[in-house]
């Protein structure tokens, strides 16, 4: 069973984790990650990513910042996937899913490309489960350790502005070598779902759909959403409560505005002009919105106003579903993004996607 120990879901460890002692400022948290994410087993990760028939590279993206990739073609990988799910909803709570695959025994042309975006502290071995999914579907995935994160170079951050630079000039790299082969999609989540948007923007006709799962609709205004709701969080582990007193205890009095200002300084970046609404608005591409109805750390007010980007954007608000647990219900979400991508092809005439159904039953996985 691989178990995910949700401090606050991609984007949250921001506040608790990885704080180095002698950092007072918020700040400093909005500008890098600060370590590598505690939220995956990498171990486990890294055992079933070895059974799988992958290749990885390193491709330079803007201002020479070297990135990471890993591709995964299509084939009948069997996959058997389930999510045990997160009772109370609870950004400190633990989730769990399980996942049992196969290796292809014949290979499968690609019906297209899927690139694959993490969140903020995370890397693109974390959407493995996805990867599966989409390249049992028929597409070739490729994940990307964005800029600052998993075995990528350092660059200043951009909140999916240079991020989006970056993954521009990966995908040109990477279709001139023939790993991206036919139709191009970008698919998100959080932090990688504003990167897929800006990107989209920057790539033009040469992405056919986006899917941008939770995505913030303006940087700014979702660091100002997020750290109180984070900083009120009720932690459920002696570990997860040491960290959220110690992140209580230096942050909470900081002014945001402020705090954001001096990200501003260091980054060369204006937080509150990083509109994801206003990229969406000038992508070409067909682009489909998923956020969570119980969304609080970047709250369902973001999504929906995504939604209005334009008539190019179909919404889903996934009743139930939290910041963490929305990228795990691929037994909700599978069929839909499937049926969607496969639909999106014209621009022209952008597919409504099919309805999510009720969610299925927690299974109770055991441990290992």
């Amino acid at each position: 069973m691989l178990r995910l120990f949700a401090l606050a879901a991609v984007c949250c460890l921001w506040l608790a984790a990885c704080i180095p002692p002698t950092s007072t400022s918020l700040s400093e948290r909005l500008i890098a990650p600060g370590g590598a994410s505690p939220l995956l087993e990498h171990a486990r990760v890294e055992a079933l990513l070895a059974r799988l028939p992958t290749r990885s590279g390193m491709a330079e993206g803007a201002d020479g910042v070297q990135l990471f990739w890993r591709a995964l073609d299509p084939g009948n990988y069997q996959l058997d996937y389930r999510y045990a799910g997160n009772p109370q909803g609870s950004a400190l709570q633990q989730v769990a899913f399980d996942v049992h695959f196969q290796r292809p025994t014949e290979p499968v042309a690609p019906r297209g490309t899927v690139v694959l975006l993490h969140g903020w502290m995370m890397d693109g071995d974390s959407l493995m489960p996805w990867a599966l999914q989409l390249a049992q579907a028929g597409y070739r995935t490729i994940s990307l350790d964005l800029r600052n994160h998993g075995r990528s170079g350092h660059g200043p951050a951009g909140y999916g502005t240079r991020e989006a630079q970056d993954v521009a000039r990966v995908v040109r790299t990477l279709r001139a070598q023939g790993e991206v082969s036919g139709p191009l999609y970008l698919f998100g989540v959080s932090y990688g779902a504003a990167t897929a948007s800006f990107a989209a923007e920057r790539l033009g006709p040469e992405v056919q759909g986006v899917v941008v799962m939770e995505s913030f609709a303006n940087a700014g205004r979702g660091i100002r959403d997020m750290v109180p709701h984070m900083l009120s969080s009720r932690p459920d582990t002696l570990k997860a409560t040491a960290m959220t007193l110690y992140a209580r205890l230096v942050y909470a009095r900081q002014d945001l505005d402020a705090v954001i200002a001096a990200a501003d300084a260091r980054l060369a970046l204006d937080l509150d002009k990083v509109d994801v609404r206003q990229a969406l608005h000038d992508t070409p591409s067909c682009v489909l919105v998923l956020h969570g109805q119980a969304d609080q750390h970047i709250p369902v007010a973001h999504g929906r106003l995504l939604a209005q980007a334009s008539s190019r954007t179909h919404y889903l608000e996934v009743p139930g579903e939290t910041h963490l647990s929305l990228p795990m219900r691929l037994d909700r979400l599978g069929a839909t993004v499937d049926d969607w991508l496969a639909r999106s092809g014209d621009p022209g005439h952008c597919p409504a996607p099919l309805p999510v159904g009720p969610a299925p039953a927690a299974s109770a996985l055991a441990s290992r």
